[in-house]
């Protein structure tokens, strides 16, 4: 087995830092602002939904990062040829694509387009072409579809949990003391 660069399959991880930390950093104050003119552009759409806590940013941010690590570690594991770590870098390049539209969709920014055609894109692309070059892209059809598949259910995944995690309940103090409970 051809050892493939620590370049392709942890830099994966290290892109993805790069664009999240442009989400960590803008994703809560966007949507609380963007939501009075998402609502002008497209009534109807439940744009409450939309507003997130940064505590619940943080959580999912960091969830996602354990995917994506641990599909770094299979990858570098594996030469490159892992289908998970291939399916993720699948879905990674179509997660900046997704932002592109969504910045189109929105007539503005949304959180993570400056970092998706400066980062997340090319990485994409170059490691694509590595592994190919290196002939370890396992069943390209395969990971790749699976890639396009997974991501809404993994990002949608992750939100759910944040949100089991860091919402509030409101049914009467846990502590005598009159402070929320945040699970």
């Amino acid at each position: 087995m051809s050892r493939m660069s620590a370049a392709v399959t942890w830099g994966m991880l290290a892109a993805w830092a790069v664009h999240d930390a442009e989400e960590l950093a803008t994703m809560a104050g966007w949507a609380r602002r963007a939501r009075p003119r998402l609502e002008r552009l497209y009534p109807g759409v439940p744009w409450e939904r939309l507003e997130v806590s940064q505590a619940r940013v943080n959580v999912a941010i960091g969830l996602m990062g354990g995917v994506v690590a641990g599909a770094s570690a299979l990858g570098a594991r594996s030469g490159g040829r892992s289908p998970v770590f291939q399916a993720v870098l699948a879905g990674f390049g179509l997660h900046g694509v997704v932002h592109l539209a969504q910045a189109v969709a929105t007539r503005g920014y949304t959180p993570g387009v400056v970092t998706a055609p400066l980062v997340v894109i090319p990485f994409s692309v170059w490691a694509w072409r590595r592994l190919r070059r290196a002939g370890v892209v396992t069943a390209p059809g395969r990971a790749t579809a699976f890639g396009l598949a997974a991501p809404p259910l993994t990002v949608g995944g992750v939100h759910a949990v944040a949100h089991l995690l860091t919402r509030r309940r409101h049914d009467g103090p846990a502590d005598g003391l009159g402070r929320d409970r945040w699970f």
